[in-house]
């Protein structure tokens, strides 16, 4: 058996780590990188992204409604992550929209329970997507724009947690580390690779609408909180994956 070069190593590593963090997919055993596994996130989401496509093309095989097809669609791609995103989404509404200073509105986020700002803006981007979605399935389009959507939303999570501090000392995010700009450049780079080998020049409105709704949800994490958290990067990919779509339909 050839053995595993030094530059292999890492990429065997960082794989299954990077599926191990971001979804329910069982891994073999590995040692876990964290943070480092950053780079690779946009490859969970293409992953993620194909047993979708996957799940629309034995719907149009079965002739099934666009709208089933589109809700069939997200329902997998929320379990294959156990709703991790979704979950991300909802605490940050809550928690930015919902405290008075930091300190409530972590303690906001933390809680298991779910308030009105995140059950709004979990229905209503859950809704776009879903529009979106519906709209691509029926003009054929629907493969390739999930696909891009899904690899795309996952860089800004590496970018986010880069660029910002961890607002707490405990969580997934402040557990997993920090990922380096780097390894951060490389997720964005590789995503913007995929989508255009993908979609072509014309998925270029891609990058532009993933930067307006994530760049500002950054911002006011920084303002609001004093870092990102877990949630906040399960919020930033949440929207980033609805905005593509959007501009993809």
């Amino acid at each position: 058996m050839t053995p595993v070069g030094p530059a292999m190593k890492p990429i065997l590593s960082d794989l299954p780590s990077a599926f191990s963090l971001l979804t329910r997919i069982p891994m073999p055993a590995h040692p876990h990188s964290g943070a480092a596994s950053a780079w690779a996130w946009p490859l969970v989401g293409l992953v993620i992204g194909g047993f979708a496509a996957v799940l629309l093309w034995l719907g149009g095989l079965l002739s099934l409604p666009p709208g089933i097809q589109a809700a069939a669609a997200l329902a997998l791609m929320a379990m294959l992550t156990g709703g991790l995103h979704e979950d991300g989404l909802a605490d940050t509404a809550d928690g930015l929209f919902g405290g008075r200073d930091p300190e409530r509105r972590l303690e906001i986020m933390k809680d298991s329970h779910i308030g009105s700002f995140g059950t709004l803006a979990l229905v209503l981007v859950t809704l776009a997507s879903w529009s979106a979605l519906t709209s691509l399935i029926g003009s054929g389009r629907a493969m390739p724009a999930l696909l891009i959507a899904a690899a795309i939303s996952r860089a800004p999570m590496a970018m986010i947690m880069a660029v910002l501090p961890a607002a707490r000392k405990n969580g997934i995010s402040a557990t997993s580390g920090r990922p380096a700009i780097a390894t951060a450049l490389l997720a964005v780079v590789l995503a913007l690779t995929l989508t255009f080998s993908l979609g072509g020049l014309a998925a270029s409105p891609v990058l532009l609408a993933v930067l307006l709704v994530t760049v500002p949800l950054a911002l006011s994490a920084r303002a609001r909180i004093g870092g990102q958290t877990g949630d906040i990067l399960g919020a930033s990919q949440q929207l980033a994956f609805a905005a593509a779509l959007a501009v993809l339909a």
